[in-house]
């Protein structure tokens, strides 16, 4: 994954004047702005991400983080591009954990408990020791929804797991060695094909999909060229051309009720 959203000439400005910090990244000492998130001092310091960014909003959990402070034994966590940078901070970048991800045929499944068991028998080796819910960056009720898949009960360990973003820190820190985020979402899609209420409006866009409808807008799109994050160069009228569409797209005002539907919408030109 690249990153997407280095720092702006406005941001570099800034940083030059800010109070300066000492950082250990990966082991070696850098002179930082202190105002900085991990994300932005690691490109302050000369780093470019080829792997570990994303959505640079606290999302994707691509840029998950470990960390110590001087003069505690504590390691701590965080997203890179939300947690700011503190003095004489030790840090390593952990964009991928090896965990067990288990393979299963999806079309044979029938959305069973006993299914999610057989594809992740460690599940039962948790020993409630909450270490993953203290790890998680998201605040999400890892043991919690962990136990309910243990009672059978995955409705609501969907729920419960819905804000995980995988960023795999809670399987660092597991003593029964699982990987809760890839259980977590083998329930969740469970829950979304066998439990959840079907989405009428998702199935008409599903249809307008299939239909070939947005396939003439989709290559317009396309044809417009894609984004080098790394490039000195200007921007190229077509991705001018294509953030002005981003922009200008249409969108949900959160100023309205219920009641507002889309101009341009699939499902009212059937």
């Amino acid at each position: 994954m690249c990153s997407s959203d280095t720092m702006t000439a406005e941001e570099t400005v800034k940083a030059v004047e800010a109070v300066m910090i000492p950082v250990y990244i990966m082991g070696k000492k850098y002179m930082v702005p202190e105002s900085l998130t991990i994300m932005k001092a690691m490109e302050y310091a000369g780093y470019k991400f080829v792997r570990g960014a994303g959505c640079r909003g606290g999302v994707c959990g691509a840029c998950g983080t470990v960390y110590r402070l001087p003069g505690d034994y504590h390691i701590r966590v965080g997203l890179a591009c939300q947690t700011v940078v503190e003095p004489e901070m030790y840090l390593a970048q952990i964009p991928f954990y090896p965990a067990n991800r288990a393979t299963y045929n999806w079309d044979e499944l029938k959305g069973e408990a006993e299914e999610v068991y057989a594809a992740y028998p460690e599940l039962f080796r948790c020993l409630a020791c909450n270490a993953c819910t203290k790890v998680c960056p998201m605040d999400v009720p890892v043991m919690e929804y962990i136990a309910a898949i243990k009672q059978g009960d995955l409705d609501k360990a969907a729920q419960l797991s819905f804000d995980c973003i995988q960023c795999g820190l809670c399987a660092t820190r597991c003593m029964g060695e699982m990987a809760q985020y890839h259980i977590a979402q083998m329930v969740r899609r469970i829950r979304g094909k066998f439990i959840a209420v079907p989405s009428e409006h998702v199935g008409k866009q599903v249809d307008a999909i299939k239909s070939g409808y947005y396939d003439k807008t989709m290559e317009e799109l396309k044809a417009l060229g894609t984004v080098d994050p790394f490039s000195d160069k200007g921007e190229s009228d077509e991705i001018k051309k294509l953030k002005q569409l981003y922009k200008e797209r249409e969108m949900e005002s959160h100023a309205v009720e219920d009641s507002w539907k889309p101009e341009n919408d699939y499902a009212l030109l059937k």
